[in-house]
């Protein structure tokens, strides 16, 4: 039997266990200890680097990879000091350098400058957020780095002005805990989520910690003992079984307190256990075992195993009156089922976090928690890099100037940015500026692009963006759009006059008048042969004068262009498009 008993064990695909709070007793890597040093004598502030040290050491402790924890330690030095950037390969080596780079191209949430952590975020944003900063990551262990690298930067902002604390608090709130929680980083994630609580909601924090009787630490101390008799009972009575435990953090109690409207004393798993079995009988032998050691209270039990939950959740959960007369909440399940609750339909971040589910999002967590396991942590770069290509190859999240995330498919341009953020603003799209410098609207975006579309002051969508070979646009959605725009102009045409109707099939098409005040007063310098008064503009390519001789061409967007009959560019939209031509002149 393998017992929990508050140290460090192995990453799982179910979780990643780690007790920061006793990494201490882990031994430090002398390869770490000479980076510091390196760096320290290179003039990075101590500060800083005892910041990361913290880091790089839970890095260390979770995944035992030591150049990805010198990377982390590298990357907090050069972002403070970046000359250090061109010898950093001599003082970390290529490796810890090569991933401190891809630890930098992670970068931070561009949030509006105005944003203020009382604004929130709506759950679309947010959650388009935490998939743009998922699909980033070269390697899913950078994820791992960038989290303990986050954790630290929130202990360090407690000496920073409220502002700054508190934009950092709402960032982990809404992207990096709930990453954490899915990619099953237990322990960063109750400490991100708490800090997060703390600057965000300092009453609360002060009050719900005022009104626990016991530091943290006593209760993990509670719940390493309560382990070990638990684990010695099972045992004795033969009964195939490991136990975990854990003290509920502040956050999750203040969680669960407001969300069900209950009291502190009304919250019976602040200190839990878990027991996991073989089989369905070791489970209720253990539930015998538990019961047998401890009062249970009758109100607080339930059988998720005999009669499964809506998503199908299976497990057995008892309240006992454990040592010291406190109460503990001990859940019971066997392996098959804990798996099922960490990834399949009943995962534990779904039901904390709710929400519609994306099976598609679902599978790539899942992919990405194997590739964190000890056997593929050390995996061949071409690996990681084929199983992220097939992860991430089908969206692209870009970024409008305020912040604002958008989910793009993959290859989408400026122009299908356009269309994503509102309809009208694709339409009048003229350009665009990507990352502050103009951009072709055919050129593919990137995750992580920040997009500023640029507009005219009329609807003017062109065919020549639905061609394929062109490229101006990647999604159904935003070529559906200007279909539709385009065919609400076609009837327009078709409507203009009974007469137009009438007329032969190679008639050309015209456009239909506006009629605005203005246009009801105004008398239109041209005459349009059999048609009457419509939208006219003079062409700018060749300017006609009176009494030049012109011809008229119909536009589908901006009714009939009016050229010199000799114009260059007219003939050569007449050669292509023969039926459009309209015979003009001079109103007298």
């Amino acid at each position: 039997m393998a017992a929990y008993h508050n140290v460090i064990p192995a990453p799982s695909l179910a979780a990643i266990t780690v007790k920061t709070t006793d990494t201490a007793t882990i031994e430090i890597s002398p390869s770490l200890t000479s980076t510091h040093a390196a760096l320290a004598s290179r003039g990075v502030a101590a500060e800083t680097l005892d910041s990361a040290m913290a880091a790089a050491h839970h890095i260390r402790v979770i995944t035992g990879d030591v150049p990805l924890a010198q990377a982390a330690l590298a990357f907090e030095a050069t972002r403070l000091l970046p000359k250090l950037r061109v010898e950093l390969a001599r003082i970390v080596g290529e490796d810890a350098a090569r991933l401190a780079g891809e630890i930098a191209k992670l970068g931070d949430l561009q949030l509006a400058a105005d944003w203020a952590p009382t604004h929130g975020l709506g759950r679309t944003q947010a959650e388009n957020l935490r998939q743009m900063f998922l699909s980033e990551a070269r390697e899913p262990r950078l994820l791992l780095a960038r989290l303990a690298l986050q954790l630290e930067r929130l202990r360090a902002a407690r000496h920073s002005a409220p502002g700054a604390s508190g934009m950092l608090a709402m960032e982990t709130r809404i992207v990096f805990a709930p990453l954490a929680n899915r990619l099953g980083v237990w322990q960063l994630k109750w400490e991100l989520e708490d800090w997060a609580f703390r600057y965000l909601q300092s009453e609360d924090y002060r009050r719900l910690a005022g009104a626990l009787s016991e530091r943290r630490a006593d209760r993990e101390r509670y719940i390493q003992n309560l382990c070990q008799l638990l684990d010695a009972d099972l045992e004795r009575a033969g009964v195939r079984g490991s136990v975990q435990g854990r003290p509920k953090h502040l956050f999750s109690i203040w969680r669960k307190m407001h969300s069900k409207q209950l009291p502190l004393e009304a919250v019976y798993d602040i200190r839990a256990a878990r027991i996991l079995c073989d089989s369905i009988p070791d489970c209720y032998a253990a539930l015998g075992v538990v019961h047998s050691r401890f009062r249970y209270l009758s109100d607080e039990f339930d059988d998720y195993i005999a009669t499964p939950k809506e998503n199908s959740y299976r497990s057995i959960h008892t309240v006992v009156t454990g040592p010291d007369d406190k109460l503990v909440e001990v859940q019971i399940r066997t392996h098959d089922m804990h798996t099922q609750a960490e990834l399949g339909v009943a995962a534990h971040w779904r039901y904390k976090e709710g929400g519609a589910r994306n099976a598609e999002y679902e599978r790539k967590i899942e992919r990405v928690r194997e590739l964190l396991q000890p056997q593929t942590v050390s995996a061949s770069a071409d690996y990681i890099e084929n199983v992220r290509a097939d992860l991430f190859s089908d969206r692209i999240y870009a970024m409008t100037p305020k912040g604002e995330v958008l989910d793009l498919p993959r290859g989408a341009t400026s122009l299908d940015f356009a269309y994503h953020v509102h309809t009208d603003l694709g339409h009048r799209c003229r350009g665009a500026r990507v990352n502050g410098r103009i951009a072709p609207l055919t050129q593919a975006l990137q995750s992580g692009d920040v997009v500023e579309i640029i507009t005219g002051k009329h609807s003017a969508p062109s065919r020549d963006w639905l061609s394929g070979d062109q490229g101006f646009l990647v999604s159904a959605r935003s070529k559906a759009k200007v279909r539709a725009w385009l065919k609400s102009q076609a009837e327009a045409i078709s409507s203009v006059s009974p007469r137009i109707s009438k007329r032969s099939p190679s008639a050309p098409p015209v456009f239909a008048r506006r009629k605005t005040p203005a246009a009801k007063n105004a008398r239109n310098p041209i005459d349009i042969e059999g048609v009457g008064d419509l939208p006219v503009a003079l062409a700018r390519c060749c300017a006609p004068q009176r009494p030049e001789p012109i011809a008229g061409y119909a536009t589908v967007a901006r009714g009939v262009t009016v050229h010199r009959a000799q114009c260059p560019g007219l003939l050569r939209m007449v050669r292509a498009k023969p039926e459009r031509e309209l015979r003009v002149s001079w109103r007298d």
